[in-house]
C-alpha cells in the first residue's frame, strides 16, 4: 500500500467522482484508476462498486477501509501541525465558513492579524450561508464555522461569541417609531421585507403571524441585511434583522431599529467546529483571537465613565 494509493481513494470518496478526485489529487483518471485497482488486488476485494460510469457504490470493505483512511489522514495532518509547532513555525491549513454579512462586518480586522502572526498557515475562507457552513464543519470539509447558537447540532462543539438580538428596522420617520410596544397587528399594516422562507429567521417570523391569525404582506425576499435596510431606507417595506451586539454596520443610515423582545428571545454568535476532534494550535489561536476581541471591547466599555 502506497501513500498516493491512500490519499487517491481519500479524494475518490470525498469528491464523489473520479473526475473530480483525480483533479483533486493532480492524477489523470487513468491513473486514479490504476491505484484503486493495485488497492483492490492488494487487499483481494472489491473496495468500490460502479452503479453507473460515472457513480459508485462503497462496498462494505471500502466503507472499512475509508475508514482507516480518514483517520490515517486526520492524524498525517496533526502530526504536520505538531512538528510545525514543535519547530516554533505552526504550519498546516485552515478553512472556516460564515454567512456574508458576518464576515464583511466582524472579520477583515481578524483575519489580517491571523495572518501576520501566523504566515506560514495556509487560511481559506469562504463565504457561506449558516446552514451549510454548519454541514461542512459536520462532514469535516471545514475546520470553524460561525454561526447562530440555536442553530448548531449538539453533536458539534459550540462556544459563545456575540450576542444578537432581533429587530425591525423602519426608516427613521415611520410611524411605529413612535409606538411603545409594538405589536403584530402594528408590523402586519405595512410591506414587509423578509428573508427567504429556508431560512430560519423566516421559519419563525410566519409560525408568530399564523399562531396569532394575521395576515401579512410579503413585498421583497431578500436574506442579505445590507439589501434589505437599502430598501426599508427607500420606504418599501420594513425589515426583520438579527444584530450581533456591539456592532450594527447599518447605523449612521436614515432608518430606526426597534426591538421585538417580546416576541424573540436573544441568541448568540458562535465558533462551530468538530466534537471529538482537536484543532491544531494555530486554530485555537484563531479562536481565541475573537474572543479575547470581544472580550477587549466589552471591557473597555464598561470602563468608560
Amino acid at each position: 500500500m502506497e501513500w498516493q494509493q491512500i490519499i487517491g481513494f481519500h479524494h475518490l470518496v470525498k469528491q464523489g467522482s473520479f473526475t473530480r478526485a483525480a483533479s483533486a489529487s493532480y492524477r489523470t483518471q487513468s491513473a486514479l484508476s490504476q491505484q484503486i485497482k493495485k488497492l483492490e488486488d492488494e487487499f483481494q476485494c472489491q473496495l468500490i462498486n460502479r452503479v453507473s460510469r460515472k457513480k459508485f457504490i462503497l462496498t462494505p470493505a471500502g466503507e472499512r477501509f475509508y475508514k482507516f483512511v480518514a483517520s490515517l489522514m486526520a492524524e498525517h495532518d496533526k502530526l504536520s501541525d505538531d512538528i510545525s509547532a514543535i519547530r516554533g513555525l505552526p504550519h498546516g491549513k485552515l478553512i472556516i465558513a460564515a454567512p456574508f454579512t458576518t464576515l464583511y462586518h466582524l472579520f477583515p480586522e481578524q483575519f489580517k492579524s491571523f495572518l501576520e502572526t501566523h504566515p506560514y498557515v495556509e487560511l481559506t475562507i469562504l463565504d457561506r450561508p449558516q446552514t451549510q457552513a454548519i454541514e461542512m464543519v459536520r462532514t469535516g470539509d471545514i475546520d470553524i464555522a460561525i454561526a447562530l447558537e440555536s442553530q448548531v447540532p449538539s453533536i458539534l462543539n459550540s462556544r459563545r461569541w456575540r450576542k444578537v438580538e432581533t429587530v425591525l428596522i423602519v426608516p427613521d420617520k415611520h410611524p411605529l417609531v413612535k409606538i411603545r410596544g409594538i405589536s403584530l397587528s402594528d408590523i402586519a399594516g405595512y410591506p414587509l421585507i423578509l428573508p427567504p422562507r429556508s431560512i430560519e429567521t423566516r421559519k419563525c417570523i410566519d409560525e408568530l403571524f399564523d399562531k396569532e391569525g394575521i395576515a401579512y404582506r410579503v413585498i421583497m425576499e431578500s436574506g442579505n441585511v445590507e439589501l434589505s435596510s437599502r430598501y426599508v431606507e427607500a420606504g418599501i417595506g420594513i425589515s426583520f434583522a438579527r444584530i450581533a451586539s456591539g456592532l450594527n454596520p447599518l447605523r449612521g443610515r436614515a432608518i430606526a431599529f426597534l426591538p421585538l423582545t417580546e416576541y424573540f428571545e436573544d441568541d448568540y454568535l458562535a465558533v462551530v467546529s468538530r466534537r471529538g476532534k482537536s484543532l491544531p494550535s494555530y486554530a485555537e489561536d484563531f479562536i481565541t483571537l475573537i474572543l479575547k476581541g470581544i472580550d477587549n471591547k466589552q471591557s473597555r466599555a464598561k470602563a468608560q465613565p
